[in-house]
């Protein structure tokens, strides 16, 4: 009787372990905490090239040079959130751009035009729908430069007030920079709708008057030219008649003295 409870007991125990066992051999494995993956910072872009093999865009990269708004572009464009939009005309463009002229302005005045080519967003063809109920959109040259937009039927029109374009291609339309072509030179209204200093006139060409004219040597010799002299044939001419007078007068006095006396 003893043995049998043993063993019942022995039994129970290695049904036990068994059980124990399975259990611990098909438990979940424990969840690990995963970190999220860091989003990959977006690639620099350098506005520079971008514009230099499209285009051609070589006179508003120039004055993009000239007037260090370049680096403006850069910077907004690779070192903030927003990014930015940018307008670039192409050369023909500036050649057409007759009256007014940009070489009138001051610097402040130009570094004004180029930074009024540009929005401190990134805007999306498809934005732009959203930008033509919105009224003036401010641009990089701040203040009263502000640019409205119209969509019409998929063609996106810009008026700064002064003049008028329009959207012709997409350059370039990668967040967070966006880059189109327009067909003529945005001109704010707060510069070109103030004087600005004429272009200078060339200088008159000299008027003589005709006092100043008669006084004048090449004057004096066409007048000397149209009175010429006498020649010395024509003055001995006169001499030779003169004197045949004087014998005929000298030859009828004495015949008359002779006449007298006879």
């Amino acid at each position: 009787m003893e043995i049998s409870r043993i063993f019942v007991f022995t039994c129970c125990a290695l049904l036990l372990c068994t059980t124990l066992a399975y259990g611990q051999a098909n438990s979940p494995p424990a969840l690990v905490a995963m970190s999220p993956t860091p989003t990959p910072a977006p690639a620099y872009v350098n506005l520079t090239d971008l514009l230099s093999v499209a285009g051609p865009f070589h006179t508003f990269l120039d004055y993009l040079e000239l007037t260090k708004v370049i680096d403006t572009f850069q910077n907004q464009a690779n070192n903030t959130e927003e990014g930015i939009t940018i307008f670039v005309p192409k050369d023909n463009a500036f050649k057409g751009l007759k009256k007014p002229s940009l070489s009138n302005l001051s610097d402040d005045q130009l570094k004004s035009v180029v930074l009024f080519h540009a929005l401190p967003k990134f805007y999306s063809l498809a934005d732009f729908s959203e930008l033509n109920t919105k009224g003036p959109i401010g641009t990089l040259a701040g203040g009263q430069y502000t640019l409205n937009f119209t969509d019409d039927s998929g063609t996106i029109h810009l008026d700064s007030g002064w003049s008028k374009t329009k959207v012709t291609s997409a350059v370039h339309s990668t967040d967070p920079v966006a880059i189109y072509q327009v067909d003529k030179v945005l001109l704010p209204k707060a510069i070109f709708g103030t004087d600005i200093p004429p272009t200078p006139a060339p200088a008159p060409a000299p008027d003589i008057s005709p006092a100043a004219a008669a006084d004048s040597p090449s004057a004096e010799s066409k007048g000397s030219s149209s009175s010429p002299e006498p020649s010395p044939s024509t003055s001995s001419c006169h001499r030779i008649v003169n004197l045949s007078n004087w014998r005929q007068l000298v030859l009828a006095v004495l015949a008359g003295g002779v006449v007298m006396f006879c």
